[in-house]
Order: C-alpha cells, then sequence, then structure tokens
C-alpha cells in the first residue's frame, strides 16, 4: 500500500468512528425529545474533535461555551429560533445571501477571531478593507441584531448572531445542522490592515495549511472548510490569471477541464461578471465540491491544489466518495471548532447594542 492509498485508508477508518459517534449522538437526542431551532434533531454530535465542548455543556450549562447560553440571559425567548426566522425571510427573499452569510463568518474568524470585528464599520476596519469589498449580509445581521435588542436589550452578541446566522443559512441550503455553542462576546478593535491576512484563492498549501495552524486548526480542517465552495459564487477578478495568463505563461492552468475552461473564458471575458465556485451545483450544500476537482472542474486556484498536495489529496479523494449528508455533518464538526477560534470572553469584549459600532463609540 503506498503513501496515499494508506493516508486515504486511515482517513476512513477515522470517519467510521466519527459516524457512529454521531448515530449515538442522534439517537441520544432523540430520546430526550430536543429538537433544533430549525425543527430537526439536534446535533449530531461533536464528532470527536473537542472533548472538552461536551463536558463543559454539562457541568456549565449556562456558560461559554454553551448552546444553552442565553436561556436565563433571555428568559422565554428563544435567541436561535428568532435567527433562524430571520436568516429564513432573507433567504426566500434572495438565496444566493446564503453563502455570503458564511463567508462572513469565516471572514471575521479568520482575523482576531470569532468577535464580530468583521461588522465594524468605521474608516480603517476591516469591513472597509479591500480584501471585504465582496462581503455581503451585514443588513441581515443588523436585522437580527435590532430584532433581539427588542426582545432581549443589550445581551445577545453580534459575534454570536453571525456564527449561528452562517449555520442556518448553510442548513437553508441542504447542510447538516450544527450545535452552535453560544457565549462569545462582541471586539473592540477592527483593523483593515489585519484582513490582508485572509487566503483569497491564490495561496499555496502550505500557506493555507500555516494559516490554518495559526488558527489552531489542522489539516483536516482546511480540507473539510474549503468544502464550502460547494456553494456561493466568486468574483471573475479571481480566476482571470488562471484562465488567460497562468503563472504569467500566457496560457491557461493545465489542470482545468478543457469544457470547463472554454465555459470561463467565456463568463470570465470581465472581471466585474461573477462565476459560481461550484460547476455542478452551486447553490446547493453537498460534497460534489470533491468529486469536481478529480474531474478538474475546481475554480481557484486553491481548490484544485488540494488534489496535488499528498497532505490534503486523500483528504479530498476521502470527501469525494462518501454520501453528502455524511459530509455535511463533518462540516459541522470542523465550523463548530473555527467557531471557537480566539473568542472573547467575560470582560475581554462588550455586548454590542448596534454591530456597526462599539458601545463607546459616539455618532
Amino acid at each position: 500500500m503506498n503513501y496515499s492509498s494508506s493516508i486515504s485508508f486511515f482517513f476512513f477508518i477515522i470517519l467510521l468512528v466519527q459516524l457512529i459517534s454521531i448515530s449515538s449522538a442522534a439517537y441520544n437526542e432523540q430520546d430526550q425529545n430536543k429538537k433544533s431551532p430549525l425543527d430537526v434533531d439536534l446535533p449530531v454530535g461533536d464528532i470527536g474533535l473537542d472533548d472538552s465542548f461536551a463536558s463543559s455543556e454539562i457541568l456549565h450549562s449556562d456558560e461559554w461555551p454553551s448552546s444553552s447560553y442565553y436561556h436565563r440571559r433571555c428568559p422565554n425567548k428563544n435567541v436561535e429560533k428568532i435567527v433562524n426566522k430571520k436568516v429564513k425571510e432573507w433567504v426566500d427573499k434572495d438565496y444566493k445571501i446564503a453563502p455570503s452569510l458564511l463567508r462572513l463568518h469565516y471572514h471575521d474568524c479568520a482575523v482576531r477571531g470569532c468577535d464580530g470585528s468583521i461588522l465594524l464599520n468605521n474608516d480603517g476596519s476591516e469591513r472597509r478593507a479591500n480584501v471585504s469589498k465582496t462581503l455581503r449580509g451585514f443588513e441581515v445581521i443588523d436585522d437580527i441584531k435590532a430584532e433581539l435588542e427588542k426582545e432581549c436589550p443589550k445581551t445577545v452578541s453580534c459575534a454570536d448572531i453571525l456564527a449561528a446566522a452562517a449555520r442556518d443559512a448553510t442548513v437553508l441550503l441542504g447542510g447538516e445542522y450544527w450545535d452552535v455553542p453560544l457565549g462569545r462576546k462582541d471586539g473592540r478593535v477592527s483593523i483593515g490592515k489585519e484582513a490582508d491576512i485572509v487566503p483569497m484563492g491564490h495561496d499555496n498549501v502550505t500557506t493555507l495549511l500555516e494559516f490554518f495552524q495559526s488558527m489552531g486548526l489542522e489539516v483536516s480542517d482546511l480540507v473539510i472548510l474549503s468544502g464550502a465552495h460547494t456553494i456561493g459564487r466568486t468574483s471573475c477578478a479571481q480566476v482571470q490569471d488562471r484562465i488567460y495568463n497562468y503563472k504569467g505563461t500566457g496560457k491557461p492552468d493545465p489542470s482545468i477541464n478543457e469544457k470547463y475552461l472554454n465555459f470561463l473564458q467565456r463568463r470570465c471575458r470581465w472581471a466585474s461578471e461573477d462565476a459560481e465556485l461550484d460547476a455542478e451545483s452551486p447553490w446547493k450544500f453537498d460534497n460534489m465540491y470533491y468529486k469536481n476537482l478529480q474531474n478538474g472542474l475546481g475554480l481557484l486556484p486553491t481548490d484544485q491544489l488540494l488534489l496535488s498536495d499528498k497532505r490534503t489529496e486523500p483528504i479530498a479523494k476521502a470527501l469525494a466518495s462518501m454520501p453528502s449528508f455524511l459530509y455535511g455533518q463533518i462540516f459541522g464538526a470542523s465550523m463548530k471548532k473555527f467557531g471557537k477560534v480566539n473568542v472573547l470572553s467575560g470582560d475581554e469584549g462588550e455586548i454590542r447594542t448596534n454591530c456597526n459600532f462599539v458601545n463607546s463609540h459616539s455618532y
């Protein structure tokens, strides 16, 4: 057995163990007749990524991190149901806002951690940075925040709203539900230059791995979370070099499927146009992204590179070969882990009354 197949086999064994864990967790939740804000059986469990989550929720059910964090802080009101209701209203009007909310959460956590800093709207903030110009969904978070301020003033953080909204938006496009631990505080600092560290689709695998490791994440998390590109779209400006002048050669990237290349060259004549990240099912959350990579249908350079690096290739292939629902559960587990990156708690942050400004701001 060669190196690649050995790693792939090992990864399959891990996934099998995780699936057993998922089934057990789901059974236990059904026994307790618990329902999620989306009226589906509550969470698939932690999938073995961090046992401290489960023990923390049992011992301190109203403290971070806990899905019941707001139960006593916002009595008689289900915070997550309010978030879900609002997200559904927006997605019903514009389904393309769903992947935008997931991306917004990613950009938030990637800079300073999951502290809502991407939402601050002042000169020099992350939101005003060049890499953030195509971000959408801010108005959704503002709408949710306004509703929650009426129901539970000065209680629910913008960072928590964004984390829950990203989950609900994903589920509405066919993804699997995951439990979002709540209790984050909002940060008071947002620096535009810091947003430049966010990968924009042109990095090599080593750079991506180092970026994820800096957040306490692993190789598997990089590959699993890259699957978020199974929904949504990107600016053609991000792929024009790849389809017209790859690495300055004056030719397209030879790894692109020929028919797909012809399509992209017609679609992306202008940098201002958009292209779907998933060529087959761009508005359905599934594992088609990984199957596309095997057929040369990865859109961004960093997408297709996952199949050309021995550290990521076996994981990507394993994810391509499993049922979409199982991938969705594994994705949710990595998102739960990602949502803990450098969170603020206690006096480290605040609960903003307006997600656009820190509370001390005089506007």
